[in-house]
C-alpha cells in the first residue's frame, strides 16, 4: 500500500497538532522508559558486584537504546500504516502516519535517522567493549526495521513478545552490565529476564487492545492467536513472574535481602493484572499500557536504588 499524504483525510476524531506534536506523538515518549530502565539496571549491577562505573559507557548506552527504541516506534507507526493495520477504528492512540499529520515516507526517513545515529553513537561501544557489541547492535537495529518490516514483519507472526524480551531485556541489560565491567553474572540475567518479561507485558496490553482490528488486518500476533482469556493467563504470568526472580536474584548478591526492594511494587502488578481481567475492550487498555510500562521503571529504580544504597 502506498504511503498517504500528510493532508489526506484525518479517521481519528481528535484534533490537529502541531508539526512538533506529531513528530512527538510518533515517538510514544511514555514507552521510551521500556529501553531506558534496563541499561539503568546493568550499570546498578555492575557497581554493586564490582564497584565499577564508567559514566560515558553508561551514557552512550543510554542514548543507544533510546534511539533504537525511538527508530522502531517511527518505523512502526508508518509500517503499520502502510500494510493498513492502522484504520480508522483503532482503539489505540493516534498514530500520525494514519492521522494524516505526517507523511509516512517522512516518518520512515526519520526512522532511519534514529537507527543511523544509533549506530554512529554505537562506534564507540565497539571501541570500548569489542566487535561483540557490534553484532548485538546491528541485530537490534535490524530487529527494529523487521518489527513492523519486511515481507514476515516480527510483529505480524506471533513473535513480538519474545523481541521484546531478547533486545529490551537481556540484550540491553546484559550488554550494560558488560560494557561497565567486560563480565557477565548470574545476578545480571535474572535481572535481564525480568525486565524483559515487564517489557512483554507492555506488547500483550498493546496486542489485546487491538486484537479485533488486527485480526481483521491480518496481523497475527499471539493475541490473536490464543484470544483474550490467553492474553489474560499470559499478562499475569509476564507481571509476576519477575517478582519470584527476585528472590535467587538476592541469594546471589551481596546487597541479600535488599535485593528486595521491588518487592513494593507487587500490590501495584496484582491490581494491574486484575485490571488487565475486567477491563472490557476498548480505549482504557491505553491506560493500561502505559501503568504497565511505569510498572517495569518502578521495578528497575527500586532494585537500582537497592543496589547502589545498600
Amino acid at each position: 500500500m502506498s504511503s498517504r499524504p500528510a493532508d489526506a483525510s484525518v479517521p481519528f476524531s481528535v484534533a490537529r497538532p502541531s508539526p512538533a506534536g506529531a513528530w512527538w506523538l510518533a515517538v510514544r515518549p511514555r514507552t521510551l522508559t521500556v529501553a531506558a530502565s534496563p541499561v539503568i539496571v546493568g550499570a546498578a549491577l555492575a557497581w554493586h558486584e564490582h564497584q565499577q562505573f564508567l559514566p560515558l559507557a553508561f551514557l552512550v548506552t543510554l542514548l543507544g537504546a533510546l534511539l533504537i527504541q525511538v527508530g522502531t516506534n517511527l518505523y512502526n507507526d508508518a509500517a503499520d500504516f502502510e500494510r493498513g493495520a492502522d484504520t480508522p477504528d483503532r482503539l489505540g492512540p493516534p498514530r500520525a502516519s494514519a492521522s494524516g499529520w505526517l507523511d509516512s515516507r517522512q516518518v520512515k526517513r526519520a526512522a532511519m535517522a534514529a537507527f543511523v545515529l544509533a549506530g554512529t553513537v554505537g562506534l564507540y561501544l565497539v571501541w570500548h567493549g569489542g566487535w561483540g557489541i557490534l553484532a548485538v547492535g546491528l541485530a537490534a537495529i535490524a530487529a527494529g526495521i523487521l518489527y513492523t518490516g519486511g515481507p514476515r514483519p516480527i510483529a505480524y507472526t506471533g513473535g513480538g513478545e519474545f523481541f521484546v524480551w531478547l533486545f529490551f531485556g537481556l540484550a540491553a541489560t546484559l550488554g550494560s552490565y558488560y560494557l561497565q565491567t567486560f563480565t557477565l553474572s548470574t545476578a545480571a540475567l535474572l535481572a535481564a529476564n525480568a525486565l524483559g518479561l515487564l517489557a512483554a507485558a507492555v506488547i500483550v496490553v498493546n496486542n489485546t487492545r487491538d486484537l479485533e482490528t488486527d485480526r481483521r488486518a491480518g496481523k497475527n500476533t499471539l493475541a490473536v492467536r490464543i484470544g483474550r482469556a490467553g492474553c489474560s493467563t499470559e499478562y499475569t504470568v509476564l507481571v509476576l513472574l519477575p517478582f519470584a526472580l527476585l528472590v535467587p536474584q538476592a541469594l546471589v548478591l551481596p546487597a541479600g535481602a535488599s535485593a528486595l526492594a521491588p518487592l513494593a511494587a507487587l500490590p501495584w502488578a496484582l491490581f494491574l493484572t486484575r485490571r488487565f481481567r475486567v477491563e472490557p475492550p476498548g480505549r482504557g487498555f491505553n491506560l493500561l499500557l502505559v501503568r504497565t510500562a511505569q510498572l517495569q521503571l518502578a521495578v528497575a529504580l527500586l532494585l537500582a536504588v537497592a543496589l547502589i544504597w545498600r
